[in-house]
């Protein structure tokens, strides 16, 4: 999630920290979202697909992955956000751990943070502006081999700026 640089996200579980207003704290996941299809390639040519939901609104993404006790393995959560940025997320109600994975400008992986700790309030930053950040199940992009420098391709992706 992105709450210090926009909305808080249980990125996949995550969040980014701008603070959420004491009232408006979620306290059960959200519905399921808009999905789509996300593909990653990687530098040996192979997609990886994924559904995933997009969360597009800032309360969309300050709730995102909390309370969701699975992410299952062929989907995910992608956080487009409304230009570049530095994006911090953390797993504030996120019962399970999540890899986040951090979109640059020209839709390669910036930077992973894989296996982030369930429930944590540490900061998970991007190294870098990104235009998304996309969470999957802890410790996905290692089993599949997924790394930085990977192409991302999804609808939302390909058409923002």
């Amino acid at each position: 999630m992105k709450m210090l640089s926009a909305a808080s996200l249980c990125l996949l579980g995550a969040m980014t920290l701008p603070a959420l207003a004491q009232d408006a704290e979620p306290t059960a996941a959200q519905p399921k979202l808009r999905t789509e299809r996300l593909v990653i390639t990687g530098s040996d040519g192979k997609a990886r697909s994924f559904d995933v939901e997009v969360a597009t609104t800032p309360h969309e993404q300050e709730v995102g992955e909390m309370f969701r006790t699975a992410i299952p393995a062929q989907s995910g959560m992608l956080f487009p956000w409304p230009s570049l940025q530095e994006s911090q997320m953390w797993m504030k109600n996120c019962p399970v751990p999540e890899d986040m994975v951090f979109i640059r400008a020209d839709n390669t992986i910036g930077h992973i943070a894989e296996n982030t700790v369930p429930y944590s309030l540490a900061v998970v930053d991007s190294q870098g502006p990104v235009k998304a950040t996309l969470e999957l199940q802890g410790g996905l992009t290692e089993k599949l081999g997924i790394g930085v420098g990977d192409k991302v391709s999804s609808p939302t992706l390909d058409v923002a700026k």
